[in-house]
């Protein structure tokens, strides 16, 4: 078992100690999410560490969504759950890139690109191959598109 499987699973226990009912319902869900992915395809397996916080970002998006969606909906209460559940999560994820390391491991890999003959605006894939590995799940894709295209555009 991953350690951070491990460590979910006696923040569950824990949660359920002290009556905590969101951060209870929060890990039931994520650990629901990461089963039910351990046992997606041909052959069940165990997940690695990488790939539990894969599903823990999945799952702090839908609730960033919902959010939104509730809020748009003038409907506060649910609005105020889930950012109470995407709290909970926020304690299992790596820490978000800063603006600032973004920029850098954009400029970095647009220099590459350009090294290997890719320029412009049609050299977006080329340059996203190569930041998606360095940003490791450390900010949202649609954050790192939005710089590569606006790096690629000052080019």
């Amino acid at each position: 078992m991953s350690e951070l499987k491990a460590r979910l699973q006696g923040d569950l226990t824990e949660a359920m100690r002290r009556r905590d009912e969101v951060a209870t319902a929060t890990l039931r869900m994520v650990l629901t999410a990461v089963t039910t992915e351990e046992v997606a395809g041909a052959v069940a397996r165990e997940l690695t560490d990488a790939e539990v916080v894969g599903v823990l970002r999945k799952e702090a998006k839908k609730r960033r969504e919902s959010a939104e969606a509730y809020d748009g909906a003038a409907r506060p209460e649910l609005a105020a759950r889930e950012r109470a559940e995407l709290e909970v999560l926020g304690d299992y994820l790596p820490a978000e890139l800063s603006d600032v390391e973004l920029v850098g491991l954009v400029a970095a890999a647009v220099e590459e690109a350009k090294g290997q003959g890719a320029e412009g605006p049609r050299a977006m894939g080329a340059v996203m191959k190569l930041v998606q590995p360095r940003v490791a799940g450390r900010a949202d894709g649609a954050r790192v598109a939005a710089e590569v295209r606006r790096a690629l555009g000052a080019t």
